[in-house]
């Protein structure tokens, strides 16, 4: 999501940014220091959705901890659940908040895959997958879309380890 953001709004700006050093170069620690100053900025999960959404989704890509990464993964799909796509259309993003849902839910199934809730991470799968008619054939929806199959066969080779390992000891 973030690597679409060429928008006129600072505080997206400033979060593009964080992503920017994370992904682009390296700097995972740094982002954070800056995704977690942003945050105190805007009010922390009070602030305007859309900015609560773009940094809690950015901030969770930044964390060691899965488990601060599933709290940070929720809080931005709660803040979507409080967008419209006119705040969405107003900042300059180049999609609806229907768009969003897919990374949204992939996120989160990604994180109950590796907390071991096969049952959970399908659950969001399924939304996840749910949603993808919003996504456009450019770019982002590439990169959603191929992220929801690695899951896909993630979860099938996960499944797959655990039928075999209840073969074994039971």
């Amino acid at each position: 999501m973030q690597e679409q953001l060429m928008i006129s709004d600072e505080t997206l700006t400033r979060i593009n940014q964080g992503v920017q050093l994370h992904h682009q170069q390296g700097q995972r620690e740094a982002a954070r220091d800056l995704f977690a100053q942003i945050w105190d900025e805007i009010g922390g999960e009070r602030g305007d959705p859309l900015h609560v959404c773009v940094l809690a989704h950015s901030m969770a890509d930044v964390q060691d901890d899965v488990h601060q990464e599933l709290v940070w993964d929720e809080r931005a799909l709660a803040a979507a659940d409080l967008l419209t796509d006119d705040r969405v259309a107003q900042a300059g993003v180049p999609m609806s908040v229907a768009g969003l849902y897919p990374s949204l839910h992939l996120n989160l199934a990604e994180c109950y895959r590796k907390l071991g809730d096969l049952d959970r991470a399908r659950e969001c799968l399924q939304r996840a997958q749910a949603g993808i008619g919003a996504l456009g054939d450019d770019e982002y929806g590439k990169l959603i879309k191929g992220g929801l199959d690695r899951l896909v066969e993630q979860l099938a080779a996960s499944e797959r380890a655990v039928r075999s390992f209840r073969s074994v000891s039971g």
